[in-house]
């Protein structure tokens, strides 16, 4: 038995159902990586390939990967071609195939029917091969996966020995990757190599420049590609920024600067909109953090057994807190449901928050070999090459892990969420020597990055896209007023205009530039606020929704779940 994890449930099972069809909708496995793109009619109306490129591009004449392709074709005119524009949804280990697969048309409208619009699995990860893998076979993975109720993705504060627990299980982990690991494919999954993919991709195509939106983690590695590539810069837009200096010296902690000012979004929003567009309402803000507050702690001797139509099991105050957490990443979908989750909570009923994050079973064969060209993965193999990986060797006690537990405990409330990636990468023992870890930056970029970051991101604040513009001198830095992980947190006419303009006519917004989203958090059940808009900006807003349903709960897979 295993599960598929899922957060808000129309969006989040809408997605699952579409990567399940995705998936059985073309075989990967008759693609042959070649060193020029020979496309295949794909899915419904793409086309899909394998690029080969060197495993190790210090020794080009050795081995190969195959990085897997879908493009979505342009549709203009051919004289108006404008070539590929590569896009990644952050991880790292999220399908950019997959994202293409359910929402490549929406991309087209946004950027125009003169693109390619391309998404690309980065090496290692799902359909590119080799895969990584730690396992020898799916049951192997499930016992990792799934060793006891409370062990697998326990809140770092729930015990005292939590720390040195979770540090003993990555020190396991580390060394069955290590074992499986027979020829030596994990020290090449980092995101220098990736950028030099993307690279290899364009010119492909017959482009000496990348076209590319990276979004999250995404940023990080176009970030990496604009400091080791600075004259193949044709566009290059950096949207939900992470500090890649803070990447590569191992310490991010600075990611979580306004994850405590994103759920004050919620309280002060819901305050505002009264108790018919937000049934948890109470009069000010501060009232309703004190009900969430006493909700919470209520849990802890109190948890709630819950049945639903799909699973069962116990609603927990580690449970809320996951629920809220991811619900951090999407509000604009996830508070409105939220609110009536809690308002249900406190009447004893905790079904609706449950199924923000339930688990759905589903069988897999028992004891069956890891094929080499089948790509399921667990999310600790598709992220965990890269991000310890890419930056220095881990060696922390549980002294020191517990010391920066407390260093990251006081810059958010929700660090217990977030702070296992330094107790993961403690256990990684596969490092490339002279691999790129900065700096960052390019004072001469063949064209001006433009980077986007949103008031209150919960895992990659404003502060860190302002840093990184500051690392490429010349580029525009978009501020978007707005909650929620990247630009695609809701729809805003604004915003992706300035973000086509910029794809199409080179067009950088004036400094200062601030966006707002064309959505509410809480929409009015008066009908009073109605605004009237553009078909064009109908058409946009409702593209950019899609690309939202397909993008956020593949990257809310990777995810540590709490329990």
């Amino acid at each position: 038995m295993n599960t598929i994890r899922t957060a808000a449930i129309p969006v989040f099972i809408f997605s699952v159902l579409l990567r399940a069809q995705a998936a059985s909708d073309f075989d990967w496995t008759k693609v042959t990586a070649t060193k020029e793109l020979n496309w295949t009619p794909c899915y419904s109306g793409l086309q899909c390939a394998r690029l080969e490129v060197p495993l190790d591009y210090s020794a080009p004449d050795n081995r190969v990967a195959g990085i897997a392709i879908v493009k979505y074709s342009f549709k203009s005119p051919k004289s108006e071609y404008r070539g590929p524009i590569l896009f990644n949804p952050g991880g790292p280990g999220v399908s950019g195939v997959d994202a293409i697969v359910a929402s490549g048309e929406a991309f087209g409208t946004i950027f125009g029917e003169q693109y390619d619009i391309v998404g690309f699995d980065p090496r290692g990860i799902h359909y590119s091969t080799p895969a990584a893998s730690f396992f020898k076979t799916d049951v192997d993975r499930a016992q990792w996966e799934h060793p006891g109720v409370d062990d697998t993705y326990p809140s770092l504060n729930s015990s005292y020995d939590v720390i040195p627990t979770q540090r003993a299980r990555y020190q396991l982990l580390g060394t069955l990757a290590e074992i499986q690991d027979t020829k030596n494919i994990l020290q090449h999954i980092t995101t220098d190599n990736v950028a030099r993919d993307m690279l290899s991709i364009t010119e492909a195509f017959g482009f000496e420049k990348l076209q590319y939106w990276g979004v999250s983690y995404g940023t990080v590695l176009g970030a990496t590609f604009a400091s080791m590539f600075p004259d193949k810069v044709g566009r290059l837009i950096i949207d939900g920024v992470m500090d890649g200096e803070a990447w590569y010296s191992g310490n991010i902690t600075n990611s979580m600067e306004d994850t405590d000012a994103t759920l004050q979004t919620f309280f002060d929003r819901c305050a505002a909109a009264g108790p018919d567009a937000c049934p948890f309402h109470a009069p000010t803000a501060a009232a309703i953090a004190a009900n969430l507050m006493a909700l919470s702690t209520s849990l802890i001797d109190t948890p709630i057994p819950v049945i639903t139509n799909v699973s069962y099991g116990v609603f927990t105050y580690t449970y809320l807190r996951n629920v809220l957490f991811t619900g951090l990443y999407t509000p604009y979908t996830s508070f409105p449901l939220l609110a009536q989750g809690l308002a249900q909570l406190a009447t004893g009923n905790a079904t609706i928050l449950y199924q923000m994050a339930e688990e759905i079973p589903y069988e897999c064969p028992r004891g069956s070999q890891r094929d080499p060209v089948e790509f399921d993965q667990n999310d600790q193999e598709a992220s965990i090459p890269t991000a310890c990986g890419d930056g220095p060797v881990v060696t922390d006690t549980v002294a020191q892990l517990r010391e920066s537990y407390e260093i990251g405990a006081k810059l958010s409330s929700f660090w217990d969420m977030f702070g296992n990636w330094r107790v993961r990468c403690s256990g990684w023992k596969v490092h490339r020597k002279g691999h790129f870890m900065g700096p960052m930056g390019a004072s001469n970029t063949s064209f001006p990055l433009l980077v986007i970051g949103n008031t209150a991101d919960p895992v990659t604040p404003l502060s860190s896209a302002r840093r990184t513009s500051g690392y490429f001198p010349g580029s525009a830095l978009l501020t978007y007023d707005a909650p929620g992980h990247t630009s695609l947190t809701a729809a805003s006419s604004c915003l992706h205009n300035h973000m086509r303009q910029y794809f199409q006519n080179g067009t950088l917004p004036e400094a200062g530039t601030v966006c707002s989203p064309d959505e509410e958090l809480f929409p009015s059940t008066s009908g009073n606020k109605t605004v009237k808009r553009s078909a064009q900006d109908l058409k946009l807003r409702e593209a950019l929704r899609q690309i939202h349903a397909a993008v956020q709960p593949m990257t809310l897979r990777h995810l540590p779940r709490l329990r």
